[in-house]
């Protein structure tokens, strides 16, 4: 599946990453996976929350997403600067609803989002994400013998 693109730039061009996907786990439940990339620091952060249906999921993405924005700095000071304190990392995230996500893999089925640093969230902007995410969760019906 292509990923859709969504750009909010700054004057120097320099723009903060996202890579969203959304799965259901074996619990019913919504993963929802933000894998973000600063370049002003080079650095890459994955978080993932868990939502019970759809709607909230979306909802809390884009709370997630302005949540990120807004704290690059210090995410990047407690995250990287002061990496012997990561407890203090993940504590702030769980604050806001989120947890490291310290999986390698990310899933193929993605959609991405591109904002200037420490910018607030356009929702118009969210808009192409959350069609992405819900085109990548539908799944083609099964084929079965004797269809």
């Amino acid at each position: 599946m292509p990923a859709r693109v969504s750009a909010v730039r700054n004057v120097s061009g320099i723009r903060n990453d996202y890579r969203c996907s959304i799965e259901r786990n074996q619990a019913g439940k919504y993963c929802v996976r933000i894998r973000v990339r600063y370049p002003r620091h080079a650095w890459l952060l994955g978080v993932f929350y868990l939502a019970s249906n759809f709607d909230k999921a979306m909802k809390k993405l884009e709370e997630a997403v302005d949540f990120l924005q807004r704290h690059e700095e210090k995410l990047w000071f407690w995250g990287v600067d002061r990496a012997e304190d990561m407890g203090f990392s993940a504590e702030f995230l769980r604050e806001a609803g989120l947890r490291l996500d310290r999986r390698i893999e990310f899933p193929p089925k993605a959609a991405n989002l591109a904002l200037a640093p420490e910018r607030s969230v356009p929702a118009f902007v969210l808009g192409s994400v959350r069609r992405g995410l819900a085109e990548s969760m539908e799944s083609p019906r099964p084929v079965y013998a004797g269809d």
